[in-house]
């Protein structure tokens, strides 16, 4: 079974994405990147492929490591992370005497919880805590075809793939290590098309949501309300977005319905976790992804669930030597795959 939690040996980190393929080599302990590249897919095909066939996958796998790399990646061994739409994080406590027959227990909480019959998935748990009269138990699971196609595809582009992972686990690992990752912490990565959430607690992904509003839809909000083309509207986002100014107002309540539905994610996120996991209070929202780049954004989300929010720089921990950085406004893009490039060697888990 492809394990959905990674914790192995110093590899490569490879991002299957719904719009792109991003790869990424990093030396963990010098943080210090030795090659990067990405390349654009057609969002329908990439679909296609992780649900049905490999085929394009590996076709743009290979241009992507032929065509697009900047530096050098050193081995073909990777790990890859799947969009998080595409996978279910959650955790959960049993009674201690669920442990002799964990996975029939797991099973039931699965099919419970995920809107997946459990034979159609590839699962993978870890006991993370336990005492005399409870244990507590973190769970990844994605569709099994999902799976066999990543490993196909990888296959096929003479690949040794060592693990699979959800993408807001990637993120996670490197806000745990950039960000004051020892406080509990809401993760919203906002990207083009959709908005992972997550809740981060002691370097573990507790639980994870996914909701279809993504920049695009920003973008696209404030073109239709100002009656403006699309790059002008991209061009309002970020530079001006939801700090003072002329244009606040009509950007506010172009994009505000948007973020609004983004809040109710993170708001039912909250309250699984509140509800299902701990009582531990949440202490800051970390905000990344392409959406971050909206100016003002953390003083709305902590505005709105009174709670301190802002936009989260990992990037800056990332030392690229004598290698052309991505522009500045790609870099949020490279988060993830960097987060699956940083793994420590000794992280393995069993």
């Amino acid at each position: 079974m492809s394990k959905l939690f990674y914790k192995n040996s110093n590899i490569v980190g490879l991002e299957i994405g719904q719009k792109d393929i991003k790869i990424m080599s990093i030396d963990p302990e010098k943080w210090l990147v030795l090659g990067y590249g990405a390349i654009d897919v057609d969002e329908d095909k990439m679909k296609k492929s992780l649900e049905k066939d490999s085929e394009y996958m590996c076709e743009n796998i290979k241009r992507l490591l032929s065509r697009n790399i900047i530096g050098k990646i050193n081995s073909n061994k990777v790990i890859v992370n799947i969009p998080t739409s595409n996978s279910y994080i959650r955790t959960f406590n049993l009674p201690i005497k669920a442990k002799k027959n964990l996975k029939d227990a797991i099973d039931l909480e699965v099919s419970q919880y995920i809107p997946v019959s459990t034979p159609l998935l590839s699962i993978d748990y870890e006991v993370i805590k336990e005492d005399k009269n409870e244990i507590t138990v973190t769970m990844a699971a994605s569709p099994k075809g999902i799976i066999s196609n990543v490993v196909e595809a990888c296959e096929g582009a003479n690949l040794t793939l060592n693990a699979i992972e959800p993408k807001i686990n990637s993120v996670a690992r490197i806000l745990d290590l950039t960000e004051k990752g020892n406080l509990v912490t809401v993760i919203v990565d906002i990207g083009a098309n959709s908005t992972d959430i997550a809740i981060l607690e002691d370097s573990v992904v507790r639980i994870s949501g996914s909701v279809s509003i993504g920049g695009n839809d920003l973008t696209l909000a404030i073109s239709k309300k100002m009656n403006v083309s699309a790059e002008k509207a991209h061009q309002l986002k970020t530079l001006n977005g939801l700090n003072p100014g002329e244009s606040q107002k009509i950007i506010k309540s172009s994009i505000s319905p948007h973020l609004q539905k983004i809040k109710k994610e993170i708001d039912r996120v909250i309250r699984y976790y509140n509800e299902r996991i701990s009582k531990k209070k949440i202490e800051q929202i970390l905000i990344v992804g392409g959406g971050a780049n909206l100016p003002g954004i953390g003083e709305y989300y902590t505005n709105e669930l009174i709670m301190p929010a802002r936009v989260a720089v990992p990037w800056q921990n990332l030392d690229f030597g004598k290698l052309k950085e991505p522009a500045k406004q790609f870099r949020p893009h490279f988060i993830s795959v960097a987060g699956l490039a940083i793994t420590n060697p000794e992280e393995i888990w069993r």
